[in-house]
């Protein structure tokens, strides 16, 4: 058997059975060349990558940023600003969509069909139906009153239902939840931009029975000076500051329920069982206001006071109600939003 002769040109000792160093292979010249994954630039230093194409590695593959480019901003990781554009975000895509607009249309109609209803009857009989009723045809600016008195037991809470049962368990089905999710905090900051959506809801609803109202009962009734509930009068400017006004208590009577819908939505990836279950309970807590034997629990039920926002049409108005009823709806925002956030901060999210 022959010894090993030293190559020249390596500086190495080479023999039949021995290959190129690891990371290099031989052409057919027998001149070793970096192996497939390994390239040399042009100072003879080998990086990833293949001369002629094949077997390239995943990092090669990857694309590469130009020479000298900035490099793209990273997302707000929490924070004002991050919480300020995820909301903005979530109203948008709230008023997006076309059942938001349904549901508002739907609100909308209530003061059309009351005020047509009583311009083609030739008006209401005193003392029969909701109240403010028969004040309609001697202003028109009561249809928006009495279009509260009719939505604010049902047909609100049902639209504010739909909102806030969907607000969580509507992002669980669709299987977006945990992409909302990526940010640092994420949990309870989208727990309290999602409320915050729905109390815009809220505002959005009760605003849209006021104003259509409003304007309905200026193209069909005469408009004038408003009649208080104490016998004094509001100029037109003045009763519409009431009634706007009264949009809010409505408003903020619908709170408490928007947090009982978010806390539901929490606990189901159903979002139809969730919306279900805040109207239902909307409707039970009215019937067991209505109940005699139960007095004891009416001053607890986030409904007590719903109605109560007649007292703004007095002279000076009584503000106690709205001070009463906003201290109510408090006090179901704390509890079930801790609920909620005791509920979320500890779920497993799966989609």
């Amino acid at each position: 058997m022959s010894s090993p002769e030293p190559d020249p040109a390596a500086g190495r000792v080479v023999d039949g059975a021995s290959g190129p160093p690891a990371g290099r292979v031989a052409d057919e010249g027998g001149v070793s060349r970096p192996s497939a994954g390994r390239v040399a630039d042009e100072g003879g230093v080998s990086r990833p990558g293949s001369s002629d194409g094949a077997g390239l590695d995943t990092a090669a593959a990857l694309p590469t940023r130009p020479a000298g480019a900035a490099l793209p901003p990273r997302p707000a990781a929490g924070g004002g600003g991050g919480t300020l554009s995820l909301l903005g975000s979530e109203v948008v895509t709230l008023f997006r969509r076309w059942r938001t607009w349904a549901m508002l249309g739907a609100l909308a109609l209530i003061p059309i069909l009351i005020a047509i209803a009583i311009r083609v009857s030739g008006g209401a009989s005193a003392g029969r139906g909701p109240a403010f009723l028969d004040q309609i045809t001697g202003n028109g600016l009561f249809v928006g009153m009495t279009a509260l008195v009719v939505a604010t037991p049902l047909f609100l809470p049902l639209t504010i239902g739909v909102v806030a049962g969907d607000s969580i368990a509507g992002e669980a089905s669709l299987g977006t939840l945990r992409y909302l999710l990526v940010a640092p905090a994420g949990r309870i900051r989208l727990l309290v931009v999602k409320y915050v959506v729905a109390a815009v809801f809220c505002a959005a609803a009760a605003l849209t029975v006021v104003v259509v109202g409003s304007l309905i009962g200026w193209a069909l009734f005469p408009i004038g000076p408003v009649t208080t509930l104490s016998g004094g009068q509001l100029t037109v400017g003045e009763g519409l500051l009431r009634f706007l006004a009264i949009g809010a208590y409505v408003t903020v009577s619908m709170l408490g329920l928007s947090a009982i819908g978010l806390f539901l939505s929490t606990m189901t990836t159903v979002p139809v069982g969730a919306m279900a279950a805040t109207a239902i309970i909307a409707v039970a807590a009215q019937i067991a206001g209505a109940l005699p034997q139960l007095e004891w629990l009416h001053p607890w039920l986030f409904t007590d006071r719903w109605l109560d926002f007649a007292d703004l049409l007095r002279s000076p108005p009584l503000w106690d109600s709205f001070g009463a009823n906003a201290l109510l709806q408090f006090a179901y925002i704390v509890v079930f939003g801790a609920l909620a956030a005791l509920r979320f901060t500890t779920k497993d999210v799966l989609s």
